[in-house]
């Protein structure tokens, strides 16, 4: 997730313009962190015939995009609303926080979960990973099923996950709703394959067949991503 260190001044100045904030900025230059859009590993036509590039270059350039800009814009109202001890505000702020913090979290591993199939999308995970899925779930088609049921069964938008538990020391088929994190079911799992089922991932190509998306997703899964997050994390 990319981020940048910027004039707590100055973001400080755009917010008095656009909100007409003025308590408690600092002209000391204290540094912000102002989080961007990362660039995608691949060109948005890449990942065809599985997913075409109109989806991907409106879900990344406008839905992730909008996911990061709202996020900094909260964050900006937020340093202010502590800056003058306005705890309304400051509460209010947790659910726009969290959604499009969790927007921006969840797509950034998103677009380094999927990989062109020429460049090995959709290749089984390497040993390790594979292993530990042999020995959870019998095969990497049973654990794909067990995913594909538990997204076609998930209600309304969110994301489906293989998780590491580091805790339980072991693989987890997690998931969460609206753009809420991993993280948010529990700090010791560790996101290694997430998977977008909101209707802006597929609608445009699939319709209104979620199932057929999730289906045909595992062509371009990027299990070498994977395998090196479970190979860095694993107990």
């Amino acid at each position: 997730m990319a981020l940048r260190s910027v004039s707590r001044k100055a973001i400080g100045l755009k917010l008095v313009h656009k909100h007409g904030f003025v308590r408690g900025l600092s002209s000391t230059g204290f540094s912000l962190p102002e989080f961007s859009l990362p660039d995608l590993p691949y060109d948005y036509g890449a990942l065809e015939p599985v997913i075409m590039a109109e989806i991907m270059k409106l879900h990344h350039q406008h839905h992730h995009q909008s996911y990061v800009t709202n996020y900094n814009q909260a964050l900006l109202q937020l340093e202010h609303a502590l800056s003058v001890a306005d705890s309304p505000t400051i509460v209010r702020l947790q659910s726009s926080i969290k959604f499009n913090g969790g927007g921006h979290i969840n797509h950034s591993i998103f677009w380094k979960n999927l990989s062109p199939i020429k460049e090995l999308g959709g290749e089984p995970p390497k040993p390790s990973l594979g292993s530990a899925i042999d020995t959870q779930y019998g095969s990497l088609d049973a654990l794909i099923q067990k995913v594909n049921a538990r997204g076609a069964a998930l209600q309304g938008s969110g994301w489906i996950w293989l998780a590491l538990d580091k805790e339980q020391k072991k693989l987890s088929v997690e998931t969460t709703a609206n753009q809420d994190p991993l993280v948010t079911k529990g700090s010791a799992l560790v996101p290694l394959i997430g998977i977008d089922v909101w209707e802006h991932a597929y609608y445009l190509q699939y319709h209104n067949v979620k199932a057929n998306y999730v289906k045909n997703i595992w062509k371009v899964i990027n299990w070498k991503y994977a395998s090196e997050v479970y190979e860095k994390n694993c107990p």
